[in-house]
């Protein structure tokens, strides 16, 4: 019997649905579950998802993809990347596969919350391939690391991070659990889909497949081409949602939801892909900047997919364009300084030669950001190591979970504001308007911070705060990944000055 091509059948068989006998609509799809209020049930049939795949060919696709990467994989083992790779890449790969691989399978339970209380027969239907993607990724990117653990022990961090409360995995796991876990099916794909993967896994995973082949390392690059072109799929589940919401007079409520998911989204990215990418990558492989990129995937497609919505830039675009030059250079100051709470070695990423790229492609960079690292500078130089980390915590955002960080004399500053007797800090206006847009959905959450000063952490000193965080017990904490041998062009500096 001769088969039907997929465009005769495929229409019929995503619009197959049932009219529940036994309970009503809403007991079957929740309203705290499904989203959607205010949505006609007429059109929920209407939802076109714009990637249509059958079953026999997404299983077909994804064993070509896990072969490729794989076999890549076999080939390579011999070339013994770790070795011979610069040490801020190998700290790249620490800090992707432990913030990433077990958020991945994660967001398969979010794929399969949209299998089950979705109202819309197309997406619960391009989910259930979501939620496959979820799975192979958080799979294969802890099988990948695996065989780094032998020689590395900062890599079990790749399964254990999201499972401590090490302050990084506070703060992803913060975001993670927002947009993807605590809402309804329609807000979750808004926030997640849309303006997560849309905008921003585009940075993380086309961006460090480039450095990664540039810097040798083809079975990463291979790896995470594989992964993004799952996502790139799954991540227009969004997009019909957001067209029935307009189309049915909930614009303002659309435009809403992007605007908190961006802000979110790019903040985290600032740690995630922001640092690596100016400070870690090595030098002579690395070309575009983290802000060149976000003007190319961010500033332009990312905003013609809203345009073409009918949807505005998010209010604070301002506030966002500025953002993009000093605020990932702040957290790379925290972030080094703090290294012993890490579970990578991270990169100073600031030779003479690389103060010189950041000045060319930040300019005004040395008589800001350039003034501290002066300053960290000396004290290695004359051997005063003490003096490079704070004595003291910093003040945490109460929404990003990321610390207050700013442009020396600048733009540094706290902003605060007093709900129900406590005060909350932020990092911005627009972490200050997510919370007060929703309070009770952030006023219950304690950072480290409010861990340490509660007494939660004991004892109440750096050894407790390194244990309660996981570092010496999953692994080791970090130190400078290349040994501090960038400093000793600055000693002889030093010496032949007098």
């Amino acid at each position: 019997m001769a088969l039907l091509e997929r465009a005769q059948w495929y229409d019929i068989a995503r619009s197959t649905e049932w009219t529940p006998r036994y309970v009503t609509q809403d007991e079957l799809f929740p309203p705290e579950l499904s989203g959607g209020e205010g949505l006609p049930d007429e059109v929920w049939s209407t939802y076109d998802e714009p990637y249509k795949v059958s079953y026999r060919e997404y299983v077909d696709i994804q064993r070509q993809k896990d072969a490729g990467a794989y076999s890549v994989k076999a080939a390579l083992e011999r070339a013994d990347l770790y070795n011979k790779a610069d040490p801020g890449w190998i700290s790249i790969l620490k800090e992707h596969y432990a913030a990433v691989a077990v958020v991945e399978y994660g967001a398969s339970f979010q794929e399969s919350r949209f299998v089950r209380w979705s109202k819309a027969p197309g997406m619960r239907n391009m989910a259930t391939f979501g939620m496959l993607d979820e799975i192979r990724h958080g799979q294969i990117q802890l099988y990948f690391p695996h065989e780094y653990v032998s020689k590395d022990r900062q890599f079990e961090w790749s399964h254990a991070a999201m499972f401590t409360d090490n302050w990084v995995t506070l703060g992803a796991r913060h975001f993670f659990d927002d947009v993807m876990m605590t809402r309804d099916a329609v807000s979750t794909s808004i926030f997640a889909n849309f303006a997560f993967e849309t905008g921003f896994t585009n940075l993380q995973f086309i961006g460090l497949s480039g450095d990664a082949a540039k810097a040798g390392d083809f079975t990463f690059s291979k790896l995470i081409q594989s992964i993004q072109s799952d996502e790139a799929r799954h991540a227009q589940l969004g997009t019909p949602l957001l067209q029935m919401m307009i189309e049915n007079g909930q614009r303002e409520k659309a435009q809403k939801m992007i605007d908190i998911s961006f802000w979110r989204s790019y903040r985290l990215f600032t740690v995630l892909s922001g640092i690596p990418m100016d400070y870690y990558v090595p030098l002579d492989v690395r070309e575009a900047s983290f802000k060149e990129f976000m003007e190319e995937w961010i500033v332009t497609q990312f905003m013609r997919s809203l345009e073409d919505l009918g949807l505005s830039k998010p209010w604070y675009w301002d506030i966002f364009l500025r953002d993009i030059s000093e605020h990932h250079h702040g957290q790379q100051l925290g972030t080094y300084s703090w290294r012993p709470t890490l579970w990578w070695n991270p990169a100073a990423g600031v030779s003479p030669p690389e103060r010189d790229w950041l000045e060319e492609k930040y300019p005004g960079w040395n008589d800001t950001f350039g003034k501290v690292w002066d300053v960290l500078i000396d004290n290695f130089a004359n051997d005063r190591i003490d003096r490079t980390v704070p004595g003291t915590l910093p003040v945490i955002c109460n929404v990003s979970q990321l610390p207050i960080v700013g442009t020396p004399s600048q733009t540094l500053r706290d902003i605060s504001l007093v709900h129900e007797g406590r005060r909350y800090h932020f990092a911005s206006e627009v972490d200050k308007w997510i919370f007060e847009d929703d309070p009770e959905r952030y006023r219950h959450h304690k950072n480290l911070i409010d861990r340490f000063l509660g007494g939660d952490i004991q004892p109440a000193d750096l050894g407790g705060v390194l244990e309660y965080m996981g570092l010496g017990v999953v692994g080791p904490g970090g130190d400078d990944a290349h040994g501090l041998a960038w400093v000793e062009t600055y000693r002889k500096q030093l010496a032949k000055a007098g």
